[in-house]
């Protein structure tokens, strides 16, 4: 007879970065995933593109780091600037730190997980499986789904969902229950290929001011940038985009036209700031964007996500193991809405708030005169790096170094 806590099987929804992750440990482990997506491909908007040092440390574990090494490059730091391009404070990255922060579009590297998971022995990709419902009784769980050949019922131990905001696991759960806020911002998310080099600028920089704050980050080798800028709320997509060349032309340096940039991708995004009761609910479980959602400055939503699904994957194998009993779980949604609620909400809020409240300003110069001592003391710096900046700095854009 098999142990009491054994799992054969579980079933994963959502081929993000997320779930593509947490199906290669699974299925390294010997544990058959399935894993179900209501699309017919990966995600290629513009998303997130930096792996915080925890994250490379889980990304070596699963065995693919090389892999995202070799396609993306180390940024070498981060500062933040006026509009007039005079730089505020900055931090140099250590890149001898074999864990610094390794960036890569998310749709290159979902394509390397992709492509990582499939070639597992005990895995399923299932494209255009539109997850309807979810139910559980008699120690397994099932979904229901709708495919181009009807509806199916699919089984396992445990159904984890990881399919992102607009979470059909999480809403088969909860219902429309999901607590928290919806910022009264707007951001606009680019790719663009603009030569951003010619003014001095960073890998990576925040521009501070009222009106006009953006982000701007060399992605790729080859010279992508993400640029992500506000704008005003209660428009359209298409008003939005009609908006970009004017938008660009009023922020960036340069004042480019059209003509001056290549613009490849561009997305508006609402902000929210929201995170479920519970991670846990029987077998079916949730994880990073479906479970709690943060604004994308400071790189603290994926991050919290790869730990989110990391935590996840050791506490089933703790289960597995019989080291445990599926309480577990419990202690897995404990904790990992205890980070979200002291941690990611906080701090990640904080980061927005700084980039244009003015309100914000004597906090703003301690940090900055923080990131000058640093620059000037190398000891001083490895030392706050890792804990000053990434934990209780509120500044904590950083995190992404």
């Amino acid at each position: 007879m098999a142990p009491a806590n054994k799992i054969s099987k579980i079933i994963i929804v959502g081929a993000g970065p997320s779930g593509l992750l947490l199906g290669i440990l699974l299925s390294k482990a010997k544990i058959q995933v399935q894993l179900l997506d209501q699309a017919s491909a990966l995600d290629t908007n513009p998303r997130a593109a930096h792996y915080a040092p925890s994250s490379v440390r889980e990304l070596r574990r699963a065995g693919v780091l090389e892999k995202v090494q070799a396609e993306g490059f180390r940024p070498a730091g981060v500062c933040w600037r006026t509009v007039d391009g005079e730089i505020l404070g900055g931090i140099r990255a250590d890149l001898s730190n074999e864990d610094s922060t390794v960036c890569l579009p998310l749709d290159l590297f979902d394509e390397i997980l992709l492509r990582e998971f499939e070639g597992q022995r005990c895995t399923e990709m299932l494209w255009n499986h539109n997850v309807v419902g979810v139910e559980q009784s008699e120690g397994k769980a099932r979904v229901k789904v709708r495919t181009r050949e009807g509806e199916k019922i699919l089984g396992a131990d445990y159904v984890v969902g990881c399919d992102g905001a607009n979470s059909t696991v999480r809403k088969c759960s909860y219902g429309d229950e999901f607590p928290g806020i919806t910022l009264e911002s707007q951001i606009i998310a680019t790719n663009v290929y603009y030569d951003f080099t010619q003014f001095n600028y960073w890998d990576s920089q925040f521009i501070l001011d009222p009106k006009d704050w953006f982000m701007a980050a060399r992605i790729t080798r080859d010279g992508m940038w993400r640029v992500t800028y506000g704008d005003v709320p209660g428009l359209t997509t298409e008003e939005y985009l009609a908006r970009l060349p004017m938008r660009y032309e009023q922020i960036l340096p340069g004042k480019p036209k059209p003509g001056d940039y290549r613009l490849t991708n561009a997305s508006p995004y609402k902000l929210h700031q929201r995170c479920v009761p519970k991670m846990r609910v029987g077998r079916i479980l949730l994880a990073a964007d479906a479970a709690h959602l943060c604004n994308p400055f400071g790189g603290m939503g994926l991050t919290g996500g790869i730990a989110d699904i990391t935590s996840l994957f050791d506490c089933l194998i703790a289960l597995q193991n019989g080291l445990t009993d599926d309480s577990i779980l419990d202690a897995y949604s404990e904790v990992r809405v205890q980070k979200w609620k002291e941690i990611i909400n906080p701090s990640s809020l904080a980061n927005f708030n700084r980039l244009w409240d003015e309100n914000v300003a004597d906090e703003r110069k301690e940090f900055f005169e923080r990131c000058k001592a640093m620059e000037e003391d190398e000891a001083l710096r490895r030392r706050n790096m890792a804990v000053s900046i990434l934990f209780r700095s509120s500044l904590a854009s950083v995190v992404i170094y």
